[in-house]
């Protein structure tokens, strides 16, 4: 008995003395430099940072009891293991576009814009993934079609599939990724695009390099940065309220974005993922309007001293909208992972609520399920000045 006792002990000791070894020797194999440049406003040689936040004020205000709960999940809302995701987009040879304008559709095909220059079409395929159609050009946000938002068997496993199979999409011309975590740049559907389509992958600084060591070739830009697509269409790398990791110890080496995408038949926003800091980024956003369509997170915002920072609750959410100056807007970044408290329906509820006691039609600012294709209307000609 005793000898157990002492290989036991030992055996303990071990494993704790390799537990510290491991916290101390592990972290800096695990950091990456993925950018090198001048010291910015929001870079300070090494990191990325917030310029809004305060010096020295920490990126959450939560207890370590409150850390060891959540990460053990305890008292999450219950989310169902699947969510039945009805057919809602079709395959290649389906029928014509629809004539209507301004509807959520069940089967509309691949042509969307290629026929009507003033269309745009948007569908939201889960989490911030949202594929949007407008003068002949197929742009994916975030696009994520893996079992899972991290390496391996790890993260949260996916509740809704995807709203389109990957092999049922039109040719993607631009990819919009606003940063590096594994819910929103995900490589292995980001590589099976860039074999499919090459398409023009669009990021933050540092993202790039992440990419390029797939073989998935992107543009890079800081804030402001701007891009030409194809005549009449150029991307705008928009400030957000954020942060970035893939492992741990690499937080911030890359930088996060949201970006303006300004074409002919109306100006899209998309706010990829974001906190609400101080608003000014909402301000500058709004700079490159007026906006045919925002695409704004709801979800992921409970409990809000962890959540806070990051991401914008669903008034928040409704204050971006205003604040962008947006016409329309969808909801997403909600109902596909669980990656935070609240139950799987309250953004949208809650979203509904919010613009109900602010007096917003419902069908200016919408959710949708995944799959279901929606005719943005366009924008209201501008009175004419007497």
């Amino acid at each position: 008995m005793r000898r157990a006792v002492r290989i036991f002990g030992t055996a303990l000791l071990f494993l704790i003395v390799g537990l510290c070894l491991a916290a101390v020797c592990v972290p800096p194999f695990l950091d990456r430099v993925y950018y090198q440049g001048p010291v910015s406003a929001h870079f300070d040689g090494a990191r990325f940072f917030n310029p809004d936040d305060a010096p020295g004020r920490p990126a959450a205000r939560f207890s370590p009891a409150r850390l060891i709960r959540f990460l053990a999940r305890s008292g999450r809302a219950p989310w169902p293991e699947k969510v039945a995701v009805p057919r809602g987009y079709p395959p290649a040879e389906a029928t014509p576009c629809p004539p209507m304008r301004g509807a959520v559709v069940e089967n509309w095909g691949r042509c969307s814009a290629q026929v009507d220059p003033f269309a745009m079409w948007v569908t939201w395929i889960g989490h911030a993934t949202a594929l949007v159609q407008a003068n002949g050009v197929s742009i994916l946000t975030d696009p994520i079609w893996s079992e899972r938002t991290g390496p391996l068997v790890f993260g949260p496993k996916r509740v809704r599939e995807p709203g389109i199979r990957l092999d049922d999409l039109p040719k993607i011309d631009l990819i919009l990724i606003s940063h590096a975590h594994w819910d929103h740049l995900d490589l292995p559907t980001l590589k099976a695009l860039w074999e499919r389509d090459k398409p023009l992958i669009v990021t933050g600084l540092g993202n790039d390099t992440i990419l390029r060591k797939a073989g998935i070739p992107a543009q890079a830009h800081d804030w402001g940065g701007r891009v030409a697509v194809k005549p009449g269409v150029e991307v705008i790398v928009e400030r957000v309220h954020h942060w970035s990791t893939r492992w741990g110890a690499d937080r911030n080496r890359a930088l996060w974005a949201g970006f303006a995408v300004r074409m002919p038949a109306g100006n899209l926003f998309f706010a990829g993922d974001t906190g609400w800091g101080d608003g000014s980024w909402v301000r500058e956003a709004a700079r490159h309007g007026p906006y045919r369509l925002a695409l704004i997170p709801i979800g992921a915002f409970l409990p809000r001293e962890m959540m806070q920072p990051s991401h914008i609750s669903p008034v928040e959410a409704a204050d971006v909208f205003r604040g962008v100056g947006a016409a329309h807007a969808l909801g997403i970044h909600w109902g596909t992972f669980q990656l935070s408290d609240e139950a799987i329906d309250a953004p949208p509820l809650l979203l509904a609520q919010t613009l109900r006691a602010r007096g917003v039609p419902a069908d200016r600012f919408r959710t949708l399920e995944v799959g279901r294709p929606w005719a943005v209307p366009p924008l209201a000609p501008a009175p004419a000045r007497r």
